[in-house]
């Protein structure tokens, strides 16, 4: 691992430099990445990348720490609504229109640094599978809420659930982004959202 700033503009060099390497990976995948690109939209000397980061591969490691607090930031709002049914029903809502948005493009920015990265580096994979361990954690810790509440049964073996629905989300976010169809997502997450409806109780 490069050397960790010391300083105020260190660590804002830094976050430049990752913010650089986020946008080439983005548009040309991290095969087509170079570190010279990089340079030159940060803008960085190649002194500087060296500094803060060993080789290219450290700083794709950077970019997949920085892109999984992307994802998981972005999502706070949703899973602070996962503790009720209507929560679930509202974030599936809000994921489904941001892909109608986004006209299917994207899919989820985790999963396709995993394709690229995660093969090919274990440093960067555990980076990756810690993020999807921590988005099934929200997505427990609101069905676990829920069924305290009395919105589930007692007996709903929530860790089981957590990873059947993020299972439907990254199945349907990968069939959104093929198809560019958000129908995909649609499809994936009712089906989700109708398996967790089996663990409510009777009205």
């Amino acid at each position: 691992m490069g050397r960790a700033p010391t300083t105020e503009r260190g660590r804002s060099t830094r976050r430049r430099i990752v913010a650089a390497a986020l946008e080439v990976v983005a548009e040309k995948g991290s095969a087509g990445a170079s570190l010279d690109e990089v340079g030159v939209r940060a803008p960085a000397s190649r002194s500087q990348l060296y500094h803060y980061f060993d080789d290219k591969n450290d700083l794709l490691k950077a970019v997949a720490e920085a892109t999984s607090e992307l994802v998981l930031d972005g999502q706070q709002a949703l899973f602070a609504g996962l503790d009720s049914w209507d929560g679930l029903v509202r974030r599936t809502d809000a994921l489904v229109a941001f892909q109608v948005q986004r006209h299917g493009n994207g899919g989820c920015a985790i999963a396709n640094l995993m394709g690229q990265l995660g093969e090919h580096d274990d440093d960067i994979r555990v980076v990756l599978s810690s993020a999807f361990d921590r988005w099934e954690a929200h997505i427990r810790d609101g069905l676990a809420a829920m069924a305290a509440s009395g919105e589930l049964r007692p007996d709903t073996d929530v860790a089981w659930l957590a990873t059947s629905t993020l299972a439907s989300l990254q199945g349907g976010l990968a069939l959104t982004q093929a198809r560019r169809d958000p129908k995909a997502l649609r499809r994936a997450l009712d089906g989700a959202l109708a398996l967790i409806a089996t663990y409510r109780p009777p009205a």
